[in-house]
């Protein structure tokens, strides 16, 4: 065992070396597809988890059932060796592992000063191609508390308004593993889940999926059995536990009907069942846009939170106090963000991007957030008008900070800049423009959701798609807006009728199109990096304003 684990650290201490020193070899692991986690994919979840809220520690154990991809060996063994990744970060520990109910032995990365999040499991016998496995992981221990949900992820010790514990879980950027140990990275979701919650009798426990069973223990407490058939991220599979009440509805969809579920403290019961009618005019702009609701097998479900949102696949979390915007803010400024709820339009646009389509590595995560930021401008489109639509997208680039390139460093669990959500949302709307025809542009989102149903993606799979179904070429646009901080600035000269213009601050090659009015005359120009003339008989430059760009005035041309 001992000189198995040797060689395993030579090789991920390499591999560490040779990314970016501003990373950890933690970070390597964590955002990495090492050898230790390509050679099984993961099938589903059993998760068995005991909250105690007096001292704020958790208790149980994930069934863990894969499938056996590869044969897994080191060019230095004359033997294969069966060696697996599992993912749990301290102060969590584990306290045995289980494989055909033989103890597995481990190995954790980090010291008694600073834990590591990693263990690196030693099998006990060979593992064969296309095989189905389990591994049964009991562990324990107070998990990380969030300091400022949903941004500082962890678990939440909450008290709800009458003083009742109020326990849930935020944990997009740590991820799964901040509370049951998993294969923690985002390329391999489970294709269904479990989650038995135990928690006292007197409290509700809700999750993601539908609720199989209910049983009430000797103890005084209660397990709740929630079931997801759908492929799940991490992230996303998160208990609820409170003195909730529930109400229902359904919804006719284009996947027949939709049951929805809202589980809100009693207290705002009423409150929620007016602040929730928005629900169904979302869906049904979403459907329209993007396609079939991804998950009718496991319905939809808002649930209240002691934070303030996050897109937790069929169970979305609500704390928005009821009210419209952000916290009763908009963001875009022009006044159409207040007409409609914030985080019931952007968490639930999630379940398309985000949820049904996943992206493999978190670098990437501008899929998940510039699209769902996308549909906020789609909803008040449809309420409202494109003309409102439009306003609203335009009005959140004051938000836009271009601090640095959207696309993060991959396989270091990275995020990029907070601008894959605004300046990836107006990327899109500018490429909406370009393409100027709507039926094509929802073709293009259906198709997208269609293609990656239930899927992992890049960004180069989502690009080569926009640019196959627009029959236009973006590669220089999604070049400039996702991979540079820099934002493409029309250089213009304007004299004796003559427009000469030409594009600057901007990658090689940029050759995105722009439109231009003259009166009443709408004309398309094809700016490059050389400079163009045409006739225009206007003194000011009028451009649509759909364009995220800047512009610069000549006062004289020099060629």
């Amino acid at each position: 065992m001992i000189s198995r684990f040797f060689y395993i650290f030579i090789f991920l201490a390499g591999f560490a070396s040779a990314q970016n020193a501003k990373y950890t070899f933690e970070d390597t692991l964590k955002g990495s597809i090492t050898k230790q986690r390509s050679w099984w994919d993961v099938l589903h979840y059993d998760l068995h988890v005991a909250f105690n809220y007096q001292d704020s520690s958790v208790r149980g154990f994930n069934k863990i059932t894969y499938k056996v991809l590869t044969k897994y060996d080191y060019e230095s063994l004359a033997q294969p060796i069966t060696v697996m990744q599992i993912d749990l970060i301290a102060p969590l520990d584990i306290d045995s592992i289980l494989q055909d109910s033989k103890q597995c032995t481990w190995m954790h990365t980090g010291n008694s000063i600073k834990p590591g999040n990693v263990y690196l499991i030693n099998l006990q016998e060979p593992q064969s191609v296309n095989e189905k496995r389990e591994i049964t992981i009991y562990y324990h221990g107070k998990p990380h508390l969030a300091k400022n949900a949903p941004w500082d992820g962890g678990v939440i010790w909450s008290k709800d308004p009458k003083e009742n514990p109020w326990i849930s879980i935020a944990c997009q950027g740590m991820a799964g593993s901040v509370w049951y140990p998993c294969k923690d990275h985002q390329s391999d979701e489970p294709d269904s889940s479990s989650l038995h919650i135990t928690a006292p009798k007197e409290l509700v426990s809700v999750s993601n999926g539908r609720l199989r069973s209910k049983k009430i223990n000797k103890d005084g407490t209660a397990t709740y059995n929630w079931v997801v058939v759908n492929p799940i991220n991490n992230y996303n599979i998160i208990p609820y536990i409170g003195k909730y009440v529930n109400f229902k509805d359904t919804f006719n969809g284009k996947g027949g009907v939709l049951d929805l579920n809202y589980w809100v403290l009693e207290e705002n019961l009423e409150k929620a069942k007016k602040q929730f009618e928005q629900v169904k005019p979302m869906l049904r702009c979403f459907e329209n846009w993007f396609g079939k609701y991804p998950f009718y097998e496991d319905g939809y479900k808002l649930v209240e939170a002691p934070f303030l949102g996050m897109e937790h696949q069929s169970a979305v979390a609500y704390g928005n106090k009821y009210v419209n915007g952000y916290m009763g803010r908009d963001l875009s400024g022009t006044g159409w963000g207040m007409k409609w709820d914030f985080i019931i339009i952007h968490e639930s646009g999630h379940e398309w991007f985000g949820n049904n389509i996943t992206v493999k590595d978190v670098a990437d995560n501008w899929v998940h957030e510039g699209f769902t930021a996308y549909s906020e401008n789609l909803f008040t489109e449809s309420l409202y008008g494109k003309k409102a639509g439009a306003e609203y997208v335009i009005g959140t680039r004051k938000a836009i900070l271009n601090d640095e390139p959207i696309i993060a460093d991959y396989n270091v669990n990275r995020d990029g800049s907070g601008d894959m959500y605004y300046k990836a949302s107006n990327m899109l709307h500018s490429i909406r423009t370009i393409i100027n025809n709507d039926s094509l542009w929802k073709v293009l989102l259906q198709n997208l959701n269609r293609t990656f149903w239930h899927q992992t993606v890049t960004t180069k799979q989502v690009e080569d798609m926009m640019i196959r179904y627009s029959r236009k070429d973006l590669q220089k646009i999604f070049d400039q807006y996702l991979r540079t901080t820099q934002v493409p600035i029309l250089a213009y000269h304007l004299k004796n009728g003559k427009l000469n213009y030409r594009w600057k601050n901007c990658v090689k090659g940029f050759n995105m199109s722009l439109k231009i009015k003259e009166g009443d005359k709408i004309i398309w120009l094809n700016p490059t990096e050389t400079w163009q003339e045409i006739n225009y008989k206007r003194s000011e430059l009028d451009i649509d304003p759909n364009f995220y760009i800047g512009k610069e005035q000549l006062k004289s041309l020099k060629k």
